[in-house]
């Protein structure tokens, strides 16, 4: 059995990693850390955990955690990580960081999207980036996982394949227009994230100025050159979900069946990515509490214009249930163990 303990389990993606690990086959759940809400039970602070979770939230103690855990979950806020993952491993565990520490390679970009300097540029460079499709054998010996944002995940995945096989014919900014649930920005609400502000409200926010931009660049760089990419993320009045439309400028569109044949393709054994034909276009009801995501494709020649559209649950696809994905990777477990739920519907 695979020791797992988290790290902020008192947060929306550290209740999700409960939800999943608590159900996981070959997983022994341990210590839950919980800051400020620690001494409180998992199911006081979480009710839907009752009658499942019996454990108290602890006081986070770095060691501790490391040596009590093969592998540990960071589910933090931004900064939080970079003092702990060194430390983690250094006791013997393995780290999957569901927040944005590792995320970008570089400790100035780090420092330009985040305002603060990278401390943990120790153990920065091993850092893999956790987008599980893309990068399977690089996470399978990996010590540290960079969890990918949840928009990031929607649109490297969504827009990697055209990069891949078409990439010479992108002819300018790729314009990314996504719209998010509210529980993607956490927990503690701020201002403008209450109810009767977002209910019957759709706002856009961070257009073109969002921290995911970047990471989202970066990932497409790897298949080339950095691309040009304009990231408008908004708000919708629902819980959860990820839609992403990406518009794709092209000197020489692909017809619609050359792009649906290349996704077809490429996705054509990965478990979790579902790529939807014909008529049908994804939507977030589609995935809602599972770790699936699903594409569709369409082509515009007249305009030259090619758009990829994703949806996914931010929660689960876009980090708890991508982390376990990772683990799994990492423990040479199939890699669908403990993640074969279905959506829930309606």
């Amino acid at each position: 059995m695979i020791r797992a303990a988290i790290a902020g389990a008192s947060g929306y993606s550290g209740a999700e990693l409960v939800r999943w690990l608590h159900g996981h086959p070959e997983v022994e759940l341990g210590a839950l850390a919980a800051g400020r809400q620690a001494g409180r039970s998992a199911s006081d602070v979480f009710p839907h955990l009752g009658g499942a979770v019996a454990a108290d939230l602890v006081e986070t103690d770095w060691d501790r955690l490391g040596d009590a855990a093969d592998v540990v979950f960071l589910a933090l806020p931004h900064g939080e990580a970079l003092g702990a993952a060194g430390r983690l491993l250094e006791a013997g565990a393995r780290v999957v960081d569901v927040g944005a520490d590792f995320r970008l390679r570089s400790p100035s970009a780090y420092r330009r999207w985040y305002g603060g300097e990278h401390t943990a540029t120790a153990v920065l460079g091993e850092a893999v980036y956790g987008l599980t499709e893309w990068h399977r054998a690089a996470v399978a010996g990996a010590r540290l996982v960079a969890n990918p944002g949840c928009y990031p995940t929607a649109s490297a995945l969504a827009l990697k394949p055209i990069f891949e096989q078409f990439g010479d014919r992108v002819g300018g900014a790729v314009v990314i227009d996504a719209k998010s649930g509210v529980s993607g920005a956490g927990r503690n609400a701020r201002d403008g994230y209450q109810y009767s502000e977002l209910n019957e409200n759709l706002k856009p926010y961070g257009s073109g100025v969002h921290r995911h931009q970047p990471e989202i660049e970066q990932e497409l760089a790897t298949l080339g050159e950095t691309p040009r990419v304009f990231f408008s993320p908004h708000l919708v009045p629902m819980t959860r979900g990820i839609l992403a439309a990406c518009y794709v400028p092209m000197t020489e569109p692909p017809s619609h069946d050359e792009l649906e044949a290349a996704y077809l393709d490429r996705y054509a054994s990965e478990p979790f990515v579902r790529v939807l034909t014909g008529a049908a276009l994804p939507q977030t009801k589609a995935t809602l509490g599972s770790n699936y995501c699903d594409l569709a494709v369409r082509v515009d020649a007249e305009r030259g214009l090619a758009v990829v559209f994703a949806a996914l649950d931010n929660l689960v696809k876009g980090a708890a249930g991508q982390a376990v994905q990772n683990m799994n990777v990492m423990f040479n477990l199939e890699e669908t163990t403990g993640l074969s739920a279905v959506p829930v519907f309606p």
